[in-house]
Formats: C-alpha cells, sequence, structure tokens
C-alpha cells in the first residue's frame, strides 16, 4: 500500500481531506443519527426497548463511532505533520487536543456497555428490581452523554489552534480559518449551555448559528484538501 510521505504534498492532503471526510460522515451517522432514533429523552426503559428492537442499528452506530476515532487519531497526526513548518508549537497542540477529544470519547464507550449490560440483565445484580435497574442503566447513559461536553471544549480548543495555523499558512482560504475560529466557539458554548444553563433560550439560538458556522467551514476545508490541496508559492524571479 502506497501512502504520500511528503506532508506539503497535495496527494497527502487528499488523503487528509478524504479521511475528514469519512469523520464526518461516521460521525454524523453514530453520534447524530443512531442516538436521535434509539433515545428517549427521560424514559430509559423505552430507550433500551428500542435498542433491544433494533440492535443491528445500535452495533452499527459502535461500529461508525470506531472508525471515527481510527480516522480522527490519523487526522491529528498529518494535520500536524503539515502545519507543522507554520508554527511547531500550535499544531502540537492542536494535535493533543484532538487526541485528547478522541481519549474522552474512547471513555465514553465503557459507560455504553455499561448502561446496555444493566438493562439486558447480563450483570447480576439480584437486589436490584427491574426498574432500579433500568434506573441505573440511565444513570450510566446519562454519564456517556455528560463525555460530549467534556470533548467539545477539546475540538473547541483544537479549531482554534487549527484556524489559527490555516490563517497563517497562507496555503488555504482565510474564510476558512475564520469559520473554524468563530464556529467553533459552538462547541464550547453548547457543553456550558448544556452544563450550566439548559434552560437558556438565548445560548440555544447563539449555539446553533456557529455550529451551523463551524460545520460549512469543517466540510469546507475537507473538501479543499482534496480538490485543491495547499496552494504552492509562486517561484520567486531569479536575480539579476
Amino acid at each position: 500500500m502506497h501512502l504520500p510521505r511528503d506532508p506539503s504534498s497535495r496527494a497527502y492532503a487528499r488523503l487528509t481531506g478524504a479521511l475528514y471526510l469519512l469523520i464526518a460522515f461516521a460521525g454524523g451517522f453514530s453520534i447524530l443519527y443512531v442516538p436521535g432514533v434509539l433515545n428517549v429523552a427521560g424514559d430509559p426503559a423505552a430507550t433500551f426497548a428500542n435498542i433491544a428492537e433494533r440492535r443491528g442499528l445500535f452495533h452499527a452506530g459502535l461500529v461508525g463511532d470506531v472508525v471515527m476515532m481510527i480516522a480522527e487519531v490519523l487526522v491529528s497526526v498529518m494535520l500536524y505533520l503539515m502545519f507543522r513548518p507554520v508554527n511547531a508549537t500550535l499544531a502540537l497542540a492542536a494535535s493533543y487536543a484532538r487526541l485528547m477529544m478522541v481519549s474522552v470519547m474512547a471513555a465514553m464507550l465503557f459507560f455504553h456497555a455499561a448502561s446496555l449490560a444493566l438493562a439486558d440483565g447480563t450483570v447480576p445484580l439480584d437486589s436490584f428490581s427491574a426498574a432500579q435497574r433500568f434506573e441505573l442503566a440511565g444513570l450510566m447513559r446519562h454519564v456517556h452523554d455528560a463525555g460530549v461536553w467534556i470533548w467539545q471544549v477539546f475540538f473547541w480548543l483544537h479549531l482554534m489552534l487549527l484556524g489559527t495555523l490555516v490563517l497563517r499558512s497562507g496555503f488555504y482560504p482565510r474564510l476558512l480559518g475564520l469559520g473554524l475560529i468563530l464556529g467553533g466557539t459552538g462547541y464550547l458554548v453548547d457543553s456550558v449551555q448544556m452544563f450550566a444553563l439548559p434552560d437558556a433560550a438565548a445560548l440555544e439560538a447563539v449555539k446553533i448559528a456557529l455550529l451551523l458556522v463551524v460545520t460549512l467551514a469543517e466540510i469546507g476545508f475537507a473538501l479543499w484538501l482534496v480538490s485543491r490541496g495547499p496552494r504552492i508559492p509562486a517561484p520567486r524571479p531569479a536575480a539579476a
């Protein structure tokens, strides 16, 4: 298998962009679509009944999580190598922030597994009634979902740094860098709102607008990597 070795090449950028699009597809499926179909707000018993009925979809969501996290690790390293010539410190910090996000995502799966085991009755808790098991499983699901509030903080930091690198590089449109910086704040706003201010309607509107901006910026950046790659500086005229 031949992989591009030069981080400044267009072939390297295309591969990075393709992995970025894979993250968008797998993440949208496992983080947005599957929970939207299976979860019933405030009713753990109904949620786990849906999972039991549509176990194939539930497992497909787990596969999407794994695919996304593997691609995230690769993209973290590849973006670091691409932007290291711009600013090595910022590029390394951006890579670490994205890897921290993946670590939190991976840890969330432990609570996912615990909640499912409790709801299925595979964990021997004879002193608990069925209602108590579902309540405990619901708590595990809540802890799993709370992990989103944590990884979004690291992803916000990553997008701030990545957007700054895009702006400084001169290799990509500045509008994409501004979109990553401005829109990325939506992840931080979402975490603050969900954790501390769940009833703040104004924050809800601001969050949605910012997340729309960052989604367009991320997809635009990925598509630019795939279709165009970095701008190649014009050669300097030879000295007379």
